[in-house]
C-alpha cells in the first residue's frame, strides 16, 4: 500500500491517527487536516518493510489506510464497495450479492478486486482516477449501491440506519467512501482468536472460499503459491463519470 497512510489499529480497535512523538526520523508521513476540529495530524506513509515492522512493535494489529494518496489526500484514487451482512444474513447471501456486484461492474467496464473482510463480509476495491472529492466518490458509491439493490431487492438494502434495516439483508455500505473512513487493508490481520486475514481472492473463488480459510497460518503458503492477487490494480484505473451521471 505504497504512499497510503494507515491508522494503526491496535488492541481492541483503538485507532492511532497520528505518528507519536519519539518516532524514528526515517518514517515518512503526510499531514492531514481535520476541518471539524481544525486540527492536523502527521500520519504514517508505509513505503518500506521497516515501516511495517515499526508499526507492529508499536502494537499495530491492523492497517486501515485511507483511499487517497499523499500527493493529494483530498482526491481518492480508490472506490471501496463494502458488503456488510446484517445480523441474520448468512454468507450464502453475501456470495450471491457479490456476483451482482461483479455483474454491474462488468457492465460499467470497471475492474473490481475482491477480498474477504476478515469478518463476515466482502470488500471490493476499484481503482479510480484521482479527480473527485470524497463527497463525489461517496455519491457515486451510493448510485452503485442503489443499482445493486434494484437488482436484488430481496437481499440488499441501502437503508442508512441500522435500526431500520431488515437484519437478514446485506447492506452495501457506501459510506466507507466518506472522508476519514477506513477499512482493513488487503492482507491485514484481524484481532480475533484465529488471526484471520483480510485476504484478496479471485472472483471464481467467491462461491467456495470461506472467511475462516484465510489466517496467519494459511496465508503465507497461499501468497507463495498465488502471489499478490491485487497486483494489477494500478493498471485498471476507471472513471466515475458514468456513475455520477
Amino acid at each position: 500500500m505504497m504512499h497510503r497512510f494507515p491508522e494503526g489499529l491496535s488492541g481492541e480497535k483503538v485507532h492511532q491517527k497520528r505518528v507519536p512523538r519519539g518516532a524514528p526520523p526515517w518514517l515518512e508521513t503526510v499531514q492531514v487536516h481535520f476541518p471539524r476540529y481544525d486540527r492536523t495530524a502527521d500520519e504514517l506513509c508505509v513505503t518500506k518493510l521497516a515501516d511495517v515492522i515499526w508499526a507492529v512493535q508499536m502494537s499495530t494489529v491492523e492497517f486501515h489506510p485511507w483511499n487517497s494518496r499523499r500527493a493529494d489526500t483530498e482526491r481518492p484514487d480508490e472506490w471501496r464497495i463494502d458488503l456488510d451482512p446484517g445480523d441474520a444474513c448468512d454468507y450464502a447471501r453475501v456470495r450471491r450479492v457479490a456476483h451482482v456486484v461483479e455483474e454491474v461492474l462488468d457492465e460499467l467496464g470497471a475492474v473490481g478486486w475482491p477480498k474477504t473482510t476478515g469478518g463476515r463480509g466482502l470488500h471490493v476495491y476499484v481503482r479510480i482516477e484521482p479527480r473527485w472529492s470524497f463527497t463525489d466518490v461517496r455519491r457515486a458509491a451510493l448510485a452503485f449501491a442503489r443499482e445493486v439493490e434494484r437488482r436484488a431487492p430481496d437481499e440488499v438494502t441501502t437503508t442508512w440506519w441500522r435500526k431500520d434495516r431488515d437484519p437478514a439483508h446485506l447492506f452495501v455500505d457506501y459510506n466507507q467512501n466518506a472522508r476519514d473512513h477506513t477499512i482493513a487493508s488487503a492482507y491485514s490481520l484481524r484481532g480475533v482468536p484465529n488471526a484471520r486475514v483480510s485476504a484478496p481472492i479471485r472472483w471464481d473463488e467467491v462461491d467456495d472460499a470461506e472467511p475462516g480459510d484465510f489466517t496467519m497460518a494459511t496465508m503465507p503458503g497461499r501468497f507463495t503459491s498465488l502471489g499478490d492477487l491485487h497486483a494489477g490494480i494500478d493498471q485498471a484505473v476507471w472513471s466515475l463519470d458514468q456513475l455520477l451521471e
